[in-house]
């Protein structure tokens, strides 16, 4: 029995299962830290107790990936301040006693990608999510692609015509870069309403459409 997390700014998805195909899912809102991983190590006791063999989670980040460093397993600087410098890694396997895989959400569902999903029979390919934030995981030769540390595709910086769009950006470290300009979030603040309220023939996704083939020439260029 495999237990795995997605780790999201809104919500944690539970899930335990031997395979995609019987798994035992729960989802809850993402609350202060200690309060969401008790939730989250009741579900797993509840579900397999000492059937639990190992436990995968997905992230939000910034995260520390590096098994070196003595903030390995670690939210690091989110703009979520509750879970600045939250050992998540270390909270969940004390709890629960097994080995425990860490990496990004977006890096978790690339994986998942690779071996369930669209990008089977592919050695390199790119996942995207574009939500409350824009985040990225890149497959280069069958593995995932780390560095000093997670890349952090949603940060990247693209050509912004203040005459056209004069928003000041929605990123609490670097105002325009693409999160900034494109997230779910940037929308929400530049329009005054959520993108799920906004028509079909609204400005924005032009604008939208626009800022993401940006994004998308530079990542096949330098991947």
């Amino acid at each position: 029995m495999y237990g795995g997390i997605e780790a999201g700014g809104t919500k944690f998805v539970c899930a335990i299962g031997t395979g995609p195909e019987d798994l035992t899912v729960c989802s809850f809102p993402t609350g202060e830290p200690q309060a969401t991983v008790r939730r989250a190590v009741e579900f797993f006791q509840a579900r397999a107790g000492s059937e639990l063999t190992a436990l995968g989670i997905g992230s939000f980040g910034p995260i520390d990936l590096d098994r070196a460093s003595p903030t390995y397993g670690f939210v690091t600087s989110t703009p979520k301040r509750a879970w600045q410098q939250f050992d998540l890694v270390g909270a969940l396997s004390s709890a629960l006693h097994v080995p425990v895989g860490f990496d990004t959400d977006v890096n978790a569902a690339a994986l998942a990608e690779g071996r369930w999903g669209a990008a089977r029979q592919l050695a390199d390919y790119l996942y995207l999510t574009v939500g409350t934030g824009i985040g990225g995981g890149a497959v280069v030769g069958s593995r995932l692609l780390h560095g000093l540390m997670h890349p952090e595709m949603g940060h990247i910086r693209i050509p912004h015509d203040v005459t056209q769009d004069p928003f000041a950006g929605h990123c609490p470290f670097h105002g325009t870069c693409l999160e900034g300009l494109a997230s779910g979030a940037a929308i929400n603040a530049r329009w005054k309403m959520a993108a799920t309220a906004l028509p079909p023939d609204h400005p924005a996704w032009a604008l939208e459409a626009q800022y993401l083939a940006l994004a998308l020439a530079t990542w096949v260029c330098t991947l």
